[in-house]
């Protein structure tokens, strides 16, 4: 923990917000004095440097919840025009107090939005990493938010917990830090007498009959300790170790003491795009395969082509991600489909040779690539 040199900071916004809504300076500044304090050079004369090298990107909440009290809410809206709306005026509040607070520290900040759509997509997602990576190049710290002004419900990644993990695959990072308004995991509600606090998390076998619960209690925010375990699980199993920890225990996951709750990495890391197409893509169709295509994509991991198909549902365009499902109505895998769905009935079992002869060459192609495809099961 100590030593990883690139880290990802999720923020929620219970702790950046009073609780009728609108920023709390004073968290805010609380928060950037432990980041700028653990970023290479960017501490101010008489306390100690950051870790040489070291770069921070951070995953910050609150821009709706930033916008409620100026806008004369009383709570979180529950319909997305006015939740779109709320963010609109919020987030130029939220970017606005992080770039005060971190010029304290002669740091300047990079805004960056997105949906889901922008980083499932091959080109999208490059760009997103080229983004990132040159702001922390030129020494700048990246705050990330879901673009919550414009997504709709087919594009949101649904909680910013999920967008930290996916963002520190994005950026390879060696850490991702999710901080919450509790101090780490415990075996029931931390509120109960006598629960206790887990320590660390090798895999699923760890959680197996733990009571996580439900969304948090401040009542401006999405998440809650399901998202943030589901969050710590997708980034463990892409390789990237995670600490879920307190707000207030912020300077001490940084500096690699013992807080919170330390998720053990699970597996290795995957081609980036696909974690996103996996994780942060909702499927605007489906396609049923026979029991051969099943078996070339899953076991052969081939492309999809149109004689392997059975069926099509939904009303999708060629770009889009749609789920692969078996004869048994099983997801199997989810990918980029290449053809709108109105093209497709009339492609169904024929070969690609016999479609080119007929229709061009133009439908001598894959309708899902193997390079736009991940498994959902093996």
């Amino acid at each position: 923990m100590r030593e990883a040199r690139r880290v990802v900071v999720k923020v929620g916004s219970s702790s950046l917000t009073t609780a009728a809504g609108g920023l709390d300076a004073d968290r805010v500044d609380a928060l950037v004095d432990v980041l700028a304090k653990h970023v290479d050079a960017g501490s101010p004369e008489g306390e100690p440097a950051g870790l040489p090298g070291r770069e921070i990107v951070l995953v910050s909440s609150g821009a709706i919840a930033a916008g409620l009290a100026p806008l004369g809410l009383a709570k979180r809206p529950r319909d997305l025009a006015r939740q779109q709306a709320a963010a609109s005026v919020g987030q130029g509040l939220l970017v606005a107090r992080y770039t005060a607070s971190f010029a304290r520290y002669g740091r300047r900040v990079g805004q960056v939005l997105l949906t889901s759509d922008d980083t499932s997509r091959r080109a999208h997602y490059r760009n997103a990493y080229r983004t990132l990576d040159q702001l922390l190049a030129m020494g700048a710290v990246p705050v990330v938010n879901e673009n919550d002004t414009v997504a709709t419900d087919e594009i949101r990644f649904g909680d910013n917990d999920r967008l930290a993990a996916l963002v520190a695959h994005l950026v390879r990072a060696d850490l991702l830090v999710l901080l919450s308004d509790v101090d780490g995991l415990y075996d029931g509600n931390p509120a109960t007498p006598g629960t206790r606090r887990i320590a660390q998390v090798h895999g699923p076998a760890d959680l197996e009959g733990i009571d996580i619960g439900s969304a948090g209690s401040a009542g401006v925010g999405t998440g809650g300790m399901v998202t943030k375990v589901e969050a710590a699980g997708i980034a463990a199993g892409a390789g990237v170790p995670v600490v879920l920890t307190s707000a207030v225990h912020a300077a001490d996951a940084l500096a690699g003491r013992e807080t919170g709750t330390y998720f053990h990495p699970t597996g290795r890391r995957a081609a980036g795009r696909l974690l996103w197409l996996a994780h942060a893509s909702t499927p605007t169709g489906a396609l049923t395969l026979d029991e051969g295509a099943v078996r070339a994509v899953v076991d052969r991991r081939t492309s999809l082509l149109p004689a392997g198909i059975a069926g099509v549902e939904g009303d999708f365009s060629a770009g889009d991600p749609v789920e692969l499902r078996d004869t048994r109505g099983r997801a199997v895998a989810r990918g980029l489909v290449n053809f709108d769905a109105k093209e497709l009935p009339r492609l169904l079992g024929r070969t690609t040779y016999e479609l080119a002869r007929e229709l061009g060459p133009a439908y001598e192609r894959e309708v899902v690539h193997r390079d736009d495809l991940v498994l959902l099961r093996s």
